[in-house]
């Protein structure tokens, strides 16, 4: 089960104004499952993503970043389950641009004001006409406060679906901002390692848009690792309607973005914590703060060889402290001039290594006690400057093995 993951109460999740959600079944992979998802979005909207890195991207993320380069007024998402329509080659991408066409005509909007989204198993043609069938359905069932079913219907392999919802107020006005997101395996930074949609009623300039899904995907999505694997179609899509009634924001430095910008950024960290949390397999949950660095990229680098280590994660699951495979993760992070001498390792309020070595104070049974909860916090101080990145991840335990060794069936 999820670490510490509360059960998604439907009533926590605030209506967007100017987006509506409606969900139906295509039977993509699985008879009966709700597995569609459309997104119908008010005239006057914005929208902004980031995309996997992953060279071998899924045709509907290439779609998806032609469409959002054609056009700032995207009008609607579809996103199907069961099937990842990665690996597919040019019918692929044909069969990705029929839905669009095929939503599109159904809306009276431009393909290109669609962006499609895919998630599931690779390398296998995707089924369009199923999901063609079933998109009258889904705009049958548009509805404002569709978002916990929404985040149901974009599961693969997670138990638990993923939402958040936050009010602010910006110029007098409530602005309102609902996220959801999937993830539970192929979970490693190289963008957002998921799909992640999450839309405000803000009016945003479409550069300062652009700018905020970067800084917050950078900050919680490019933060997480389950597996160090990548997915093909890892997509992170912010959303402004511009409906709340606040003037446009355009100014980066203003107290209104700042405002917004710490809403959205705590929207997308308990999303991607809550996939962590959710992490295929998981027992427990692993915060790894890396402070002291020269750069925020060394310490992102530091805890990444950490947070990916099955040495490391295996051991967290059996709560055996071996911790002597941290300082070697750390000693392989490709960080430069490292002195270890200057290193500190903390596991929860246990200092583990000091001066390069043991510290003399710990003692195994400290180790013990911190690695059989639930929830653990790893501190390294480089000793080496100022900046300072966080990064999540979990252990491994025998079930992760037996999930992906069945993920097909």
């Amino acid at each position: 089960m999820p670490v510490n993951l509360p059960a998604l109460d439907p009533s926590s999740l605030h209506p967007v104004a100017g987006v509506e959600l409606g969900i139906a079944s295509a039977g993509v992979k699985t008879p009966g499952r709700k597995d569609v998802l459309v997104m119908r979005l008010a005239e006057g909207s914005r929208a902004a993503g980031v995309f996997t890195l992953n060279k071998f991207c899924a045709a509907p993320v290439r779609l998806c970043r032609e469409h959002l380069a054609a056009r700032g007024d995207i009008r609607a998402l579809v996103v199907n389950t069961g099937n990842a329509n990665a690996g597919t080659g040019v019918n692929g991408m044909e069969r990705a641009k029929a839905i669009c066409v095929a939503l599109a005509g159904q809306m009276n909007i431009a393909p290109e004001q669609v962006l499609p989204f895919s998630t599931g198993v690779i390398l296998e043609p995707l089924p369009h006409e199923k999901i063609m069938g079933a998109l009258p359905a889904a705009q049958a069932d548009l509805a404002p406060a569709n978002w916990a079913q929404a985040a149901q219907a974009i599961m693969t392999t997670d138990v638990a679906p993923k939402a958040a919802s936050r009010q602010v107020q910006i110029g007098g006005k409530t602005v309102t901002i609902t996220g959801i997101s999937k993830g539970a395996g192929m979970i490693h930074p190289n963008m957002a390692t998921m799909l992640g949609y999450v839309a405000t009623d803000a009016a945003v300039s479409q550069a300062l848009l652009q700018k905020l899904v970067s800084f917050t995907a950078d900050r919680s999505f490019n933060s997480i690792t389950v597996d160090g694997d990548t997915s093909t179609n890892d997509s992170y899509i912010l959303i402004a309607t511009g409906k709340s009634g606040v003037p446009e924001i355009t100014d980066e430095a203003s107290a209104e973005f700042a405002t917004l910008r710490d809403a959205v950024l705590d929207i997308a960290q308990t999303l991607a914590k809550a996939i962590i949390r959710d992490g295929e397999g998981a027992t427990k949950f692993m915060t790894i703060e890396v402070e002291g660095g020269s750069s925020r990229e060394e310490c992102k680098a530091v805890g990444y060889a950490i947070g990916r280590s099955p040495l490391i994660k295996t051991a967290f699951f059996a709560s055996d402290p071996n911790l002597g495979r941290i300082l070697c993760a750390i000693g392989y992070s490709a960080v430069p001039d490292l002195d270890v001498d200057k290193l500190e390792v903390w596991l929860g309020d246990v200092l583990v290594a000091k001066d390069g070595g043991r510290a003399a104070s710990y003692t195994e049974e400290q180790g013990k006690r911190v690695m059989k909860e639930a929830e653990i916090t790893i501190t390294v101080k480089l000793g080496r400057g100022t900046e300072k990145a966080t990064v999540w991840t979990c252990d491994f335990s025998y079930d992760y093995v037996k999930i992906n060794a069945d993920y097909r069936s």
